[in-house]
C-alpha cells in the first residue's frame, strides 16, 4: 500500500500539469481522465501478453460498478486538482479510507475495533490539518475532491469483493477495459489535440497508474479494508516530497504537522496489528 501512494501521489502532480497551463494549453479532466486508462490499458495488455496468467469468468457486474466509481473518482480528483492547490485537494480526496471504513461495516460484514477506528481518527485529523477549515479550501475544488473522496470510498468495497474472487491483473484488465470504453466516449466530446508534451506526460500517467493499480490490488487481497486503506493517506506525504524535489515547494508548519499526524495515525494501525497476529499465532 505505501508503494502504491508513492505511485498516486505522482499521478496526482501529472494531472495537475496537464490540467493547468505547465504543459500548453490545459486539457479538460475528462480528457485527462482518458489518458490514464488508454496508456494503462496499453501497458497491463502488454504484461499480460508476456506472463499470459490463467484468467477466469469476470463478475461483469461488480467489475462495472467498480470502474464507474473508479473513473468518476479520478475524473473528479483531476478537476480538483486543476483548481484549488494541490496539497488541498489530495487531502480533501483521501478522506476516502474513512468512507471505505464505514462502508465495509455494512458491505463487507467487517468488524472494527477500538483501535482502528483511532487510527483511522488520527489519520483524519491529520487531514483536517492540512484542509484548514475556514481557510478558504471550501470552494468549487474542494467540493469535487469531497466528491471523489466519497465514490473511491465505495471503489474500494468493491475492489476488495473482487480481490477474494479474481487475480490481481485479471480485475486489473477488466477494470481498465470498461474504463477505456468508458473514458473514451465522455472525452469525444470534449477532445483538443494534445501537444506532444502532453502526450507524453498522458502516457506517464497511465504507466504509473497502473503500477499504482497493482500494488494497491494485491494490498487489498492480503488484509481487511479497514486495515490497508488507512495507509493511502500517505500519498499526501510523496506529494510533499515531490513538491519539493522537483519544483522547490516548501511545505508550510501546519503541511509538516499534517502529515505527521497522518503518519502517526498509520503507524499506529500498523503496530496494532502486529501486536493482533503475534496474538493469534500463539
Amino acid at each position: 500500500m505505501v508503494s502504491a501512494t508513492a505511485f498516486l501521489a505522482a499521478t496526482t502532480l501529472l494531472a495537475k500539469a496537464l490540467g493547468t497551463a505547465a504543459l500548453g494549453e490545459p486539457l479538460h479532466p475528462l480528457q485527462v481522465s482518458f489518458g490514464r486508462f488508454l496508456f494503462a490499458w496499453m501497458a497491463i495488455v502488454t504484461v499480460l501478453a508476456v506472463l499470459r496468467p490463467r484468467l477466469t469468468r469476470p463478475d461483469y457486474r461488480m467489475h462495472l460498478a467498480r470502474t464507474l466509481c473508479g473513473w468518476g473518482g479520478v475524473t473528479l480528483m483531476f478537476a480538483a486538482a486543476a483548481m484549488i492547490p494541490l496539497s488541498d485537494a489530495t487531502a480533501i480526496s483521501f478522506l476516502n479510507p474513512v468512507f471505505a471504513m464505514l462502508l465495509a461495516i455494512p458491505l463487507l460484514g467487517e468488524r472494527v475495533g477500538p483501535w482502528r477506528w483511532l487510527a483511522a481518527f488520527v489519520a483524519l485529523a491529520g487531514a483536517m490539518i492540512l484542509v484548514r477549515p475556514g481557510s478558504g479550501a471550501v470552494e468549487a475544488g474542494a467540493l469535487l475532491a469531497l466528491g471523489a473522496a466519497l465514490v473511491l470510498g465505495l471503489e474500494l468495497i468493491f475492489m476488495k469483493r473482487l480481490s477474494g474472487r479474481e487475480g490481481p491483473l485479471q480485475i486489473l484488465i477488466v477494470n481498465n477495459s470498461i474504463g477505456l470504453a468508458i473514458a473514451a466516449t465522455a472525452a469525444s466530446f470534449v477532445w483538443q489535440a494534445p501537444s506532444a508534451a502532453q502526450w507524453a506526460a498522458l502516457g506517464a500517467l497511465g504507466l504509473v497508474m497502473a503500477a499504482a493499480q497493482g500494488f494497491f490490488i494485491n494490498a487489498m487481497a492480503r488484509a481487511e479494508a479497514s486495515f490497508v486503506t488507512p495507509f493511502s493517506y500517505l500519498t499526501l506525504v510523496f506529494a510533499a516530497l515531490y513538491d519539493a524535489v522537483l519544483f522547490g515547494v516548501s511545505p508550510s508548519m501546519l503541511s509538516v504537522l499534517g502529515a505527521l499526524v497522518i503518519i502517526a495515525g498509520a503507524a499506529l494501525l500498523a503496530w496494532r496489528e502486529a501486536v493482533n497476529r503475534r496474538r493469534s499465532a500463539r
